[in-house]
């Protein structure tokens, strides 16, 4: 299996209160990132959300999906959202969010192993084109959220 380390910043014109309500609810994702085919819930969770269980489906700018379960571990309102992933990438997604009063900032670490034969057999070559399809979906997402809010979101 390959392992990959991506971290994301977003830093959003908008209340914290207002970033971590759309971040909050991946059901709605689909709605504003283009990349995100679907969103299934599969177990709810506590009164938080900590013990839910969404499967999710992706499709980058590269012509595969890649689909997994992600388990809520962690989540800490208005600050932290952690979840396990299961499936085609195995591993840990953590938003972080912080505010400077005027933007929000959302620091996403992905660190995921990747199981299926194919993807574990082209990373040798493949890697550096697996993370740039990373980064497009990320920049979909800012784009996306960016509009949903109706402000500008810049990344790095």
């Amino acid at each position: 299996m390959t392992e990959y380390q991506l971290t994301t910043l977003w830093r959003i014109k908008a209340p914290l209160p207002t970033v971590w309500e759309v971040l909050y609810h991946p059901d709605i994702w689909p709605s504003w990132w283009k990349n995100l085919l679907q969103v299934v819930e599969i177990g709810k969770g506590d009164a938080l959300g900590i013990g839910a269980l969404h499967r999710y489906t992706w499709q980058g700018v590269l012509p595969y999906r890649i689909t997994f379960d992600m388990h809520i571990v962690n989540i800490v309102p208005l600050q932290l959202l952690e979840g396990q992933a299961s499936g085609e990438v195995e591993g840990v997604g953590q938003w972080l969010l912080s505010s400077d009063g005027v933007y929000t900032l959302a620091r996403y670490t992905w660190h995921v192993r990747t199981t299926t034969l194919w993807m574990n057999c082209l990373a040798p070559l493949a890697a550096p084109l697996f993370r740039w399809n990373h980064d497009a979906v990320m920049r979909a997402g800012a784009k996306g959220l960016a509009q949903r809010l109706g402000t500008s979101v810049e990344m790095s």
